[in-house]
């Protein structure tokens, strides 16, 4: 068990995120797996190539990648000393793959100018972390698509990389990390990516399983006197969401905050008819967008101490 080294990640991330100064002068782990990631689909997605062939490539890419990430992690897990010197060096090369503090500030980056009435301001802060459509957002369009990020990006961006670094050490979350990264570029139904991508967004489903429902059963404990409105909405709206995974805290949230979610949107000039999650509550305002990130930082820190007691524990 890994407990320790990912909390000292947690902590790292948390107090101080990823300086500009660094990020300006050696970039960051994951834009070096974005960048190899781009190299690879030029390479072998072919837009001559049938739709079987470009799969096959996806597949051999994406395994090809994981074992290259797995292999470099494990070679530098063994070069590194045993004991608490190595679990603290295990921390410390982990902190850049947590993601905790940056999308806590994604989020207060959408929240302040929509609480001046600054929806101009709001808009293209959300712009950094949805897909859809900023132009066509409201209020309550723009405080929706912050919370899904919000609830989605719990898992993936700070439960996940954490669960795998906890049972596998550096290579579980480099690797996750890589997988993520794959499906966030190459894993969607775009014509050039649906047949290359599949395997990703496939692995990408399934290392995501367990992470997503942990993290609904985060915002469920920390959801105060509402926490079977989050329980009940979780278990009865995570299966409308498109995926697999990211239905379960976005649902908990939602009924945590007693807000509905999804519904339709707009990608790319096209509207998308999505179910709503919690259908009949009310819309979201920035003042709940506000109380979202107050569950998200009390989830963070239950999942603080979980990791400290998991430590405790196998040390």
């Amino acid at each position: 068990m890994f407990a320790a080294a990912m909390f000292l990640a947690l902590a790292i991330e948390g107090v101080i995120g990823w300086p500009n100064a660094l990020f300006s002068s050696i970039g960051h782990p994951i834009t070096w797996m974005g960048s190899l990631i781009d190299a690879c689909g030029r390479r072998f997605n072919r837009n001559g190539d049938r739709d079987i062939i470009r799969r096959l490539a996806g597949v051999l890419v994406t395994l090809g990648l994981c074992a290259l990430v797995w292999g470099l992690s494990t070679l530098l897990v063994w070069l590194l000393p045993g004991g608490w010197l190595g679990a603290l060096l295990t921390g410390v090369l982990a902190w850049p793959l947590v993601a905790a503090r940056s999308l806590h500030d994604h989020v207060r980056a959408v929240v302040l100018p929509l609480v001046r009435g600054d929806l101009d301001g709001a808009r293209q802060a959300v712009s950094m972390i949805v897909g859809r459509d900023p132009a066509s957002l409201d209020e309550a369009g723009v405080s929706r698509a912050a919370l899904e990020s919000l609830g989605e990006s719990t898992s993936d961006g700070v439960v996940a990389p954490l669960f795998w670094g906890v049972i596998f050490g550096l290579p579980g979350i480099a690797v996750y990390k890589v997988i993520n990264t794959m499906d966030s570029m190459i894993g969607h139904l775009s014509p050039r990516h649906a047949a290359f991508g599949w395997a990703a967004a496939r692995l990408d489903d399934l290392v995501n399983l367990i992470p997503a429902r942990l993290s609904g059963l985060l915002y469920v404990a920390v959801a105060g006197p509402h926490w079977r409105a989050a329980l009940h909405c979780m278990l009865r709206d995570a299966g409308k969401h498109r995926s697999p995974n990211a239905g379960w805290p976005e649902a908990a949230l939602a009924g945590a905050l007693g807000v509905r979610l999804s519904g339709p949107r707009v990608y790319d000039g096209e509207r998308t008819n999505e179910p709503w999650v919690n259908d009949g509550a009310p819309d979201p305002s920035a003042m709940d967008l506000g109380r979202g990130l107050v569950l998200y930082l009390k989830s963070i820190t239950l999942l603080a101490g979980v990791l400290v007691v998991l430590g405790l524990i196998w040390s």
